[in-house]
């Protein structure tokens, strides 16, 4: 607790250096903050624009389909809990070790959306709770948000 203390002194020092000498700290513009973009959430994700979907449900530019997943490891059994604007939220009855989350997060996917295994691949976040599924299938994205409606809501 002690370390952290001085560690606040030397900052609260360094913020009053900066603010005495005249010299204001460059402020960090994302593509969020600039005129003419489309606003993206704190994952980096773009909500609008051209060639997006609006939702967690999108197509990829390979003719896949892409899904933002919001991963709940360690759960009794699995299953869609929530569908909102930024992500799927899955619950997983697996532990979030060694990969075992991320395995079942792509069967249990597979098994609502009726495709092989081998077609859905975990594009990134393996070691996060903010996923992006990847779907290797002709189906449409919205075919795909509403099957994963109805497993929510069932």
């Amino acid at each position: 607790m002690l370390a952290l203390a001085g560690f606040r002194r030397r900052c609260a020092r360094l913020q009053g250096w900066a603010r005495s000498s005249g010299r204001a700290m460059p402020k960090k513009v994302g593509l969020a903050g600039r005129e003419g973009t489309a606003p993206v959430t704190s994952a980096g994700r773009v909500l609008s624009g051209k060639g997006t979907s609006s939702g967690p449900v999108g197509a990829g530019r390979d003719g896949s389909v892409t899904i933002a997943v919001h991963a709940k490891p360690g759960a009794r059994l699995s299953a869609v809990t929530d569908v909102t604007t930024e992500a799927v939220s899955v619950a997983i009855a697996a532990p979030p070790s060694d990969g075992e989350a991320n395995a079942e997060l792509c069967r249990y996917l597979s098994k609502v959306l009726e495709v092989k295994k081998s077609e859905v691949l975990l594009d990134k976040g393996a070691k996060s709770r903010e996923k992006v599924v990847k779907i290797l299938v002709s189906m449409t994205p919205d075919e795909v948000l509403e099957k994963l409606k109805k497993e929510a809501s069932s």
